[in-house]
């Protein structure tokens, strides 16, 4: 409350001492000089902007409508810088208003020479950059004078998608898949570049501790004399949750002799891992397998065996063993036991 009062005095306070201000014969005489000097301004800045002046203007260049089996070697210049002459009103338009559109060049429109070799003389682009300048404006040049470019016609195959980059799931997630779409691309280049190109990598690309599936338009990265088609792909990054499971599988004996056989104690062994949610019913007892040789045990020297799991599912990780070891015993069978 005692806040809000003094900031009620402080605006009265501050509210008179500028109405005394505005109306004293000072104030008067200040605003009426600055209205003189205003006027003043704009006399002087209008006959300023009457006169002739130079000025640059860049115009950016796109090339367009080139074949999938053409590589550009070198592109042209990026923009022409053009230089023009008119009145500061007309450039100043220029300046604050005016956009210029691209300089387009159509890819069919030009043939190169015996070695793919295409100039293009400013003379057959000038009328493009003239029509968009008022009729009282010169052109007094454009840089450069000449666009120019290199291409082939490469030869071409088909070659998977690869992540280039580095990606990881956050706490009690995981990326089972990395899914591009398209997964394959054709890419083109001259036969002795082409032949050491297996794959068609994404530009550098780091996502950490994901926690829901990523969807991201990722360019390929290409290096000057290849081209790649489409230049980008669609990657999607699906995210699933570890949950925990226990299932029981037998210890089988291979290799044994036919009068011998494997006794273990216990005769099962609890199998407890983590796998995706989407991958609970799925992975079974089934998919596990553990077995010993008869061999690994006469070399072992012990009665105690140390379970080893010999095969494992995709997407099973942080395997644990009840129990890690086992008690066994080689029985001999009698020949009324095998009958």
């Amino acid at each position: 409350m005692f806040k809000d009062r003094n900031i009620r005095l402080l605006y009265l306070k501050i509210y008179r001492k500028t109405k005394d201000f505005l109306l004293s014969a000072k104030s008067k005489e200040f605003f009426v000089f600055l209205f003189f000097f205003v006027v003043a301004s704009g006399f002087w800045l209008l006959q300023t902007l009457n006169n002739d002046y130079e000025t640059e203007f860049s115009i950016p260049v796109k090339l367009r409508n080139v074949p999938d089996d053409v590589v550009l070697i070198s592109e042209p210049a990026p923009e022409v810088r053009v230089r023009v002459k008119d009145k500061g009103t007309v450039l100043l338009n220029y300046m604050l208003g005016k956009s210029f559109y691209p300089l387009t060049l159509d890819f069919n429109e030009y043939q190169g020479n015996e070695n793919n070799h295409v100039r293009i003389k400013s003379s057959q682009y000038q009328k493009k950059i003239t029509v968009q300048l008022n009729a009282s404006t010169t052109l007094l040049s454009m840089k450069p004078d000449t666009l120019e470019y290199y291409y082939s016609t490469g030869a071409s195959k088909k070659v998977p998608v690869a992540l280039q980059g580095k990606v990881s799931a956050g706490m009690q997630y995981y990326l089972p898949d990395t899914i591009f779409t398209p997964d394959s691309v054709w890419v083109y280049a001259s036969s002795d570049i082409l032949d050491t190109i297996t794959k068609a990598y994404t530009q550098p690309f780091i996502q950490e501790n994901i926690s829901d599936t990523l969807q991201r338009q990722v360019t390929l990265s290409a290096r000057q004399g290849i081209k790649f088609v489409p230049a980008s792909v669609n990657l999607m990054l699906p995210v699933d949750i570890y949950t925990e499971k226990t299932v029981e599988v037998p210890l089988l004996g291979v290799n044994f002799p036919a009068d011998k056989a494997l006794r273990v104690f216990p005769s099962k062994i609890k199998i407890t891992f983590q796998v995706g949610l989407s991958q609970f019913r799925q992975v079974t007892s089934d998919d596990f397998h553990l077995y010993v040789s008869y061999e690994e045990l006469l070399n072992l020297g012990a009665d105690k065996y140390t379970v080893k799991l010999k095969s494992c599912p995709e997407g099973v990780s942080h395997v644990r063993f009840n129990p890690e070891q086992v008690d066994f015993l080689i029985e001999q069978i009698t020949d009324n036991e095998s009958y």
